[in-house]
């Protein structure tokens, strides 16, 4: 009896702190995501690497390989460009 109740409570402490550090894991190390709205342009941060849509005959193809791009860059929503 003694036994079984001493497992219970190692099993108890067990799963809160499982729950903890799952908890702290989530909340303190994931990503952050902001969102802005259409009619705001950004520009971008350091060391910034992504891939970009470059124009291919009349038509935006999303490039292989991500592209490094300069500090200061603005970028801008589709609505800011014509498409000619």
């Amino acid at each position: 009896m003694l036994k079984d109740r001493i497992v219970g409570w190692i099993l108890l402490w067990t799963l809160i702190f499982c729950a903890a550090v799952a908890v702290g894991s989530l909340t303190g190390c994931a990503a952050r995501t902001v969102l802005v709205p259409e009619a705001a342009p950004v520009r971008v941060g350091p060391d910034v690497r992504a891939r970009v849509y470059v124009r291919v005959a009349e038509e935006w193809v999303l490039s292989d390989n991500r592209v490094a791009l300069q500090e200061g860059w603005y970028l801008v929503p589709p609505s800011y460009v014509e498409e000619n």
